[in-house]
């Protein structure tokens, strides 16, 4: 799994109530199996839901199950009551047993929240025994299933579009908040643009540091690196030239980050050609992206942007600190709080994946950050340890057959606000034989082994790489280029 020194609390300091301590307990030792930290006490990355490693299948999830749309109103109280005993150290099978027995196949999502906080086998099984009574479906022929039971109903739930039930977002608020109460202004705003069926835990707590803290999280969490320290290219021979940087241009000023500081942070925020940015980079989806933040509405101080520990298909979840809005990761666009009241939407500017030596090359009078970070801390080479390499660790639901799941591809959204993908490799393959690489009135180009996008006159469009997956199901009818 991770690389490193376990990140091992003292305490469960988060849950100060005894309605959280069992499941706090729990969450506690579920990060701490999975943590790696170098050198302090933090998390750098999202914790697999099971200790195996998932395979990617071709598995067919089949037709959703009939649901109905009335009200179930015993639901509610006896979701409430599963909640309350897990909280203080029991599993309510008589109450699994009343929402089985209500027959609303919709409450299937409720057995796939509970089966991420579950850690006995036999509460598993019951809860997996649960989903079929439900649903009519045995999910164990999904070669995912063996490895983790809530992957499998979960992508299952995804891929069929199960409505959710009535209360959800009230009933799952219950459960999320005993792991982190530090969640509940996400789920109190009822105006959320958010579906709550994709919200997962990724493994972590949040990070609600104050900007510009150097200081771990004391229970867990990815820290985000607020304002790094930078080096000159020619001071950057500690990095290997093969290894990846994911490159920012603004202006005059040209940037590179190492992959294997985002691994650990997986947010920077920090100023480059006199522009605020937060770099948000999701390891799951494979996804860099720059986010231009100095553009706040009016009664909005310094826009600071973290990692809440959450999930959307896979998708990291992040928040901006000092509003607790939530923003869609890929988008760009604010989804609650009271920066979605005003509307914002985050422009982007193209990120460039390539290796340090091209860039370098390309940029000899460029920047790149820090050995330490400008934070005193060491960083493995490799602090993943090849987590991400055998497919989607967390739930995705079906995904768009035209390209393998991880396929790296070149996304961006064109001037009428279509969507197109470029299959990264291939792309590169043909620049390098001397082909045009164009489709939908885009063009892409090389940058120090990098790739950016252009329209017809020239004018660059912003442009992120990320797995097929991942832009995919954001942007379900991209165009793909047809590189034949």
């Amino acid at each position: 799994m991770l690389s490193g020194d376990p990140d091992t609390p003292k305490e469960p300091i988060l849950y100060p109530d005894a309605m959280g301590l069992r499941v706090g307990l729990l969450a506690i030792s579920l990060i701490a199996a999975g943590c790696a930290t170098g050198d302090d006490d933090e998390r750098v990355g999202d914790t697999p839901p099971t200790t195996g490693t998932i395979p990617a299948t071709s598995y067919s999830y089949g037709d959703p199950p009939v649901v109905g749309d009335a009200a179930t109103p015993a639901a509610t109280a006896v979701f409430d009551g599963i909640v309350e005993d897990l909280a203080v150290g029991g599993f309510t099978t008589s109450g699994l047993d009343e929402l089985v027995a209500a027959g609303d196949a919709r409450h299937a999502w409720l057995i796939s929240d509970l089966l991420r906080f579950s850690a006995d086998p036999g509460e598993l099984d019951r809860l997996a025994a649960a989903f079929v009574e439900l649903t009519g479906v045995d999910p164990s022929s999904d070669p995912t299933f063996s490895e983790s039971p809530w992957k499998s109903i979960t992508d299952h739930l995804i891929a069929w579009d199960v409505p959710a039930p009535p209360d959800y977002r009230e009933m799952k608020a219950e459960l999320f908040t005993l792991v982190d109460a530090r969640w509940a202004p996400f789920f109190a705003d009822t105006n959320a643009d958010i579906d709550w069926r994709w919200i997962s835990w990724g493994g972590v707590l949040i990070d609600d540091r104050p900007l510009g803290a150097t200081e771990p999280c004391p229970s867990g969490c990815i820290p985000a690196l607020d304002d790094p320290a930078l080096t000159n290219a020619g001071d950057g021979d500690w990095y290997p030239d093969d290894a990846i940087v994911f490159g920012i241009i603004e202006g005059d000023d040209v940037v590179a980050l190492p992959k294997h500081i985002m691994e650990v942070h997986e947010m920077v925020n920090m100023t480059i050609g006199g522009r605020r940015f937060g770099i948000p980079y999701c390891t799951l989806c494979g996804s860099a992206q720059a986010y231009v933040t100095d553009e706040v509405p009016d009664g909005v101080g310094v826009m600071v942007l973290r990692t809440s520990g959450l999930l959307s298909r896979s998708n990291k979840v992040m928040y901006e600190l000092t509003t607790m809005s939530v923003f869609d990761t890929f988008t760009g666009a604010a989804v609650s709080g009271p920066l979605q009241d005003a509307g914002v939407v985050l422009d982007q500017v193209t990120v460039t994946v390539t290796t340090w030596g091209e860039w370098k090359a390309a940029h000899p009078d460029g920047r790149i950050v820090a050995e330490d970070g400008g934070i005193g801390r060491s960083y493995d080479l490799d602090p993943l340890g090849g987590r991400d390499d055998d497919g989607p660790i967390f739930p995705t639901g079906d995904v768009d057959p035209r390209l393998p799941a991880q396929e790296p591809v070149i996304g961006v959204i064109t001037g009428d606000g279509s969507a197109v993908a470029f299959p990264a490799d291939a792309a590169r393959t043909t620049l390098a034989d001397g082909e045009p690489v164009v489709a939908a009135g885009v063009e892409l180009v090389d940058d120090g082994g990098g790739l950016r996008a252009r329209r017809g006159d020239g004018v660059e469009i912003a442009a992120h790489e990320a797995f097929w997956f991942a832009w995919s199901q954001f942007h379900p009818d991209t165009e793909l280029w047809d590189q034949a």
